[in-house]
């Protein structure tokens, strides 16, 4: 009987690290991107350990071959990992939080996600570029950058160049809004606390935020992370009406899987915002899922970038670079005249 047991288990055990060992080597290769990046970050603090693991990956792939063995386990990353990520994002957001700001503010909030994803959508058709791509870009832009562009990939018909595109677009644009907010928020006589805010309503990645909020001193950050936070929430809701878009759509295979109306992994985030809100969870355990968090999207960050080949990069065209500069001014525009406007 022993013997049999034995028979029946192995090849389950082998069909298991069969399916397992092609993701392997890109896997080990993400996971020593992570290292780095989040070492660089322990020794210097303001220095974003998603913005190294990206860069690591873009000079990576444009100085190197990578062996073809790597591709499973960095397109895996840049995938999975990096909704795994969104979901243990959410244990960063707390409900009360993002209430104190008011209602007037959180309309503003509305304002900016929905004004920005509207007018680069109507922009982006009125310069004849893809829909696919100028949906991720609006999104990326106008919501929370690369995890808002994973978000919106997983719903709509887009491609891989389109998703690389407006990673790098928001990893672009982002970074100049890092020294522009601070120097322009001193230039209109913006007080601290405002003008953390407007880098929280305004700047593409929560880490570039960051940034921004600590060169700006004061209050400010902790008023940048908790705008950016607000934005952060908006995902859930537009992805839910970008899913049902795609079922509703008169033009999909009928044999096709339809997207989910929530994907699992926006009600995970969501469940994650509910037991941070709710539940009176040890700083332990927070800051545990803010390692995790931060290594899964270093992972995914390292994944992405890995699919930015400069050639390719520049063979998009300029009206991208148009549209992700427009789209920008657009969000930066209508944060800073709602914050004026409430306050």
């Amino acid at each position: 009987m022993a013997i049999k047991t034995d028979q029946v288990r192995q090849p389950a055990t082998h069909k298991a690290t069969g399916i397992i060992r092609p993701y392997l080597p890109g896997l080990l290769l993400c996971a020593v991107a992570v290292v780095i990046s989040m070492g660089i970050n322990k020794l210097l603090p303001g220095v974003s350990a998603l913005i190294v693991a990206i860069v690591l990956g873009i000079t990576l792939t444009n100085v190197i071959r990578l062996p073809e063995s790597t591709m499973p386990g960095i397109t895996f990353a840049s995938k999975k990992l990096l909704r795994l990520g969104i979901v243990f994002l959410g244990l960063q957001l707390v409900l009360s939080d993002i209430i104190s700001l008011g209602a007037p503010m959180l309309l503003v909030i509305v304002c900016i996600v929905g004004g920005g994803i509207f007018s680069t959508l109507l922009i982006g058709r009125l310069m004849k570029m893809r829909a696919a791509q100028v949906l991720l870009i609006a999104c990326g832009f106008s919501i929370c950058g690369a995890a808002a562009v994973a978000g919106v990939e997983g719903v709509t018909d887009s491609d891989e160049e389109d998703v690389v595109t407006a990673v790098a677009l928001v990893v672009i644009f982002g970074t100049l809004m890092i020294p522009a907010v601070p120097f322009l928020g001193q230039v209109l006589g913006m007080s601290a606390e405002l003008n953390g805010m407007w880098a929280g309503a305004s700047i593409h990645e929560i880490a570039q935020v960051v940034a921004a909020g600590g060169i700006i001193g004061g209050g400010a950050l902790a008023a940048a992370v908790i705008a950016k936070l607000a934005r952060i929430l908006m995902l859930a809701p537009v992805v839910a009406v970008l899913s049902v878009r795609q079922r509703r759509r008169g033009n999909l295979n009928p044999e096709a899987k339809r997207p989910p109306i929530v994907p699992l992994f926006i009600i995970g985030f969501l469940a994650m915002i509910l037991i941070r809100s709710f539940c009176n969870l040890p700083q332990g355990v927070i800051d545990a899922g803010s390692m995790i968090q931060t290594a899964l999207l270093s992972a995914a960050m390292f994944g992405l970038g890995c699919g930015v080949k400069i050639r390719n990069l520049m063979n998009v065209g300029v009206r991208p670079f148009i549209l992700a500069a427009i789209s920008t001014l657009i969000v930066a525009g209508i944060a800073y005249a709602g914050i004026i406007l409430v306050h």
